[in-house]
């Protein structure tokens, strides 16, 4: 698959096998275009749409079938954000509980 991609804008000359470039110049590449993009546009233009459906997913969460008045729907989709980023909050902590035990036990696994 790797022979079959096409020339970028600005191929990569850096190490690596085969000309790749490496991680640290894939990353500063994406940093150069992030910044070129945001500064020609509003960053919230350009995540609003992602943003919509994001929020969108709360109210079909529920409301799949499209019953509820919007101010009750409005309010159960608040409720469900708050529950979603608690969770993803929770497994933050569990995650770096975990990173530490690890650490304190021996070092680190592959």
């Amino acid at each position: 698959m790797r022979d079959k991609r096409t020339d970028s804008a600005a191929p990569a000359h850096g190490p690596g096998r085969d000309g790749a470039a490496s991680s640290a110049e894939r990353s500063l590449r994406a940093r150069l275009a992030a910044y070129a993009l945001h500064a020609q546009r509003d960053s919230r233009e350009t995540s609003a749409p992602g943003r919509t459906a994001f929020l969108a997913r709360f109210e079909r969460e529920v409301d799949p079938d499209g019953t509820l008045d919007e101010a009750e729907r409005q309010r159960r989709a608040a409720q469900a954000r708050s529950a979603y980023f608690t969770r993803l909050s929770l497994a933050a902590v569990k995650a770096r509980k975990a990173q530490r035990a690890q650490r304190s036990h021996g070092g680190e696994a592959a």
